[in-house]
């Protein structure tokens, strides 16, 4: 018998869990959201935003679990700020970077345009990255379980809801991601305030290219500077020294996928 385990796995990974009553309900009414499961503590009181919960849930037809409070803190992974209510939702363009890597020589010979944040941990501006990534056509964002925020209310907030239709690619770590697709034959082009040229000079870029933006406190990591690449700058005036991220991953964005 064939292990099936880490096909599981990854359609796991394609779920979002939000919690907090006013969030479970706006997902909830939002009809280009795909909810599945919707978990209520059992202490909860009938009325209020909760009624108006259950009610948006019975006209979804969706169903509902009821758990205690330390049952639904585990499914929430927030019980501090989860109000005892927490939905699973359903991130169809959502994936593995090894699902990813698996099929890429079966896809089209359009160009791949990934884009990864390194040690950013704010998020706001890893949620307004995503929302400019996602409008921009950005091949895929990578999100790291280690040194990116977690997907939470904030980074879904910063989205305005576009994490949840993002072309996540998942991943331990974007430094062992990074490597993967070099190896993959991606070309890695990181932002440096000195890089060798200007992201704006038209020259064009690899076919699979890889764009790494640095955290807000220490920038590109010295492992992501030692592998092999290609150093790309935004050209600055004024004495301005630098941008935030979010404006810096906006930019990038649209110039990846618009740059031949």
């Amino acid at each position: 018998m064939g292990d099936n385990r880490k096909p599981q796995r990854q359609e796991r990974r394609r779920f979002l869990t939000v919690y907090g009553r006013n969030a479970v309900l706006e997902a909830l009414e939002d009809p280009q959201m795909d909810c599945r499961i919707l978990h209520l503590a059992k202490s909860n009181r009938s009325g209020g935003v909760v009624k108006e919960i259950r009610r948006a849930a019975q006209s979804r037809g969706l169903d509902y679990r009821e758990h205690s409070r330390e049952e639904l803190a585990r499914i929430s992974r927030n019980g501090r700020q989860d109000q005892g209510v927490a939905l699973d939702v359903y991130c169809p363009a959502m994936r593995e970077l090894d699902d990813y890597l698996t099929t890429l020589n079966t896809l089209s010979d359009a160009p791949q345009r990934l884009l990864a944040l390194d040690g950013v941990t704010n998020p706001q501006n890893m949620g307004m990255v995503i929302r400019s990534a996602a409008a921009a056509g950005v091949t895929g964002v990578l999100y790291a379980d280690r040194g990116n925020p977690a997907l939470g209310p904030l980074v879904i907030k910063a989205s305005a809801g576009t994490v949840f239709r993002a072309p996540l690619l998942r991943c331990q770590s974007i430094t062992q991601a990074s490597r993967a697709l070099c190896d993959s034959g991606f070309e890695l082009y990181r932002l440096q305030a000195k890089g060798s040229r200007s992201l704006f000079d038209g020259s064009g870029f690899s076919r699979r290219a890889l764009f790494v933006l640095g955290g807000e406190s220490h920038g590109i990591s010295k492992e992501l500077s030692e592998l092999p690449g290609e150093n790309l700058s935004i050209p600055m005036q004024n004495g301005v020294e630098s941008l935030n991220v979010a404006v810096s991953g906006a930019l990038v964005a649209y110039i990846a996928s618009t740059g031949k």
